[in-house]
């Protein structure tokens, strides 16, 4: 199949959390009257998979070309049932449950799917934290104890958020984002998370939203100690400049800085997907033409030769593979 440089649809998720921001920063045509807390860029979820956007392949989902073409769309990554990642913006303008992802084991015996990700603050609020890993010596007894009475939140570790902020959240490590920040965030396909508190905040129906205690307790890392975010370290690339993030067997993350102008044929052989933090990018290859702005991805599939990246004006962008 000859495939192109993809773009898809966003799926809109309403959450009690949500706003706004997505419509003001990055254009997104939100439903009205919702609080809107998640774009999800790149789905191969159980009915939330992702839309072609456009070209000769407009209206197929991603979970379609995984059926169709997974060796050229992927490459020589692992097979998997499922695209392997799960793309999302998040726009959280109340502070998220504190929750945690259950690593491999704790998934098995759960009944749930393993999550590690990674979040890359864009927008934050002064003062904006994240709440992620343990205090220094917060036993399992003290968790349990301060959960019983609803103070849990002091177990936490916290971090002053700002723009270019970014940390990797392996599974197992007990997590939320603070009030009044907006990331791209960068996961395993899961949707498994165990909210172990929730401010006792009512849901969307107004009811209080379920908690799953035990779950979480069985999936904390109570060995995770202030955690730090990930090194702000541009090295010299050619061209522009490239900040690594993250190198895990099950993705890799990193920025890149380009003037006005840089370009390069874009390597084929490896399936990656482009993220555009600021500015915009051109992307050519197989026929088709994309024009990428803030908030907006493109995947372009392995099988893809030819493709040519170049910034308008300058421009800082997420590379996930």
């Amino acid at each position: 199949m000859n495939l192109y440089p993809l773009t898809f649809e966003p799926i809109f998720k309403e959450r009690v959390w949500g706003g706004r921001n997505l419509q003001s920063l990055y254009g997104k045509a939100l439903p009205p009257g919702q609080r809107v807390g998640e774009s999800w860029e790149l789905s191969d979820r159980p009915g939330d998979e992702s839309v072609v956007a456009g070209g000769s392949l407009r209206g197929r989902t991603l979970r379609w070309l995984m059926e169709h073409c997974p060796d050229e769309l992927l490459g020589p990554r692992a097979p998997a049932a499922r695209f392997p990642l799960l793309i999302k913006i998040i726009d959280a303008q109340e502070t998220l449950s504190l929750q945690v992802h259950p690593p491999p084991a704790a998934a098995a015996r759960l009944g749930g799917e393993p999550k590690t990700e990674m979040w890359y603050v864009t927008h934050a609020r002064p003062g904006a934290e994240l709440f992620v890993g343990l205090k220094k010596g917060v036993s399992r007894e003290e968790f349990e104890r301060k959960l019983a009475d609803h103070t849990v939140a002091e177990c936490f570790h916290r971090i002053v958020a700002r723009p270019g902020g970014a940390m990797f959240l392996p599974s197992g490590r007990v997590h939320a984002l603070g009030a009044g920040l907006v990331i791209f965030e960068v996961q395993q396909n899961s949707d498994t998370t165990y909210r172990v508190f929730d401010w006792n905040r009512a849901g969307l129906d107004g009811k209080p939203r379920e908690l799953h205690v035990p779950q979480s307790l069985a999936s904390i890392d109570f060995q995770d100690f202030e955690p730090a975010l990930l090194p702000d370290k541009p090295a010299a690339d050619h061209p522009g400049t490239t900040r690594p993030l993250v190198r895990d067997p099950l993705f890799s993350a990193c920025v890149k800085h380009w003037a006005d102008g840089d370009h390069m044929a874009w390597p084929a052989g490896r399936m990656s997907i482009l993220g555009v933090l600021s500015g915009a990018l051109r992307i050519e290859g197989a026929g088709e033409t994309v024009e990428l702005g803030a908030g907006e991805f493109c995947l372009i599939p392995a099988s893809c030769n030819g493709v040519t990246v170049r910034a308008q004006g300058e421009v800082f962008f997420m590379e996930i593979e």
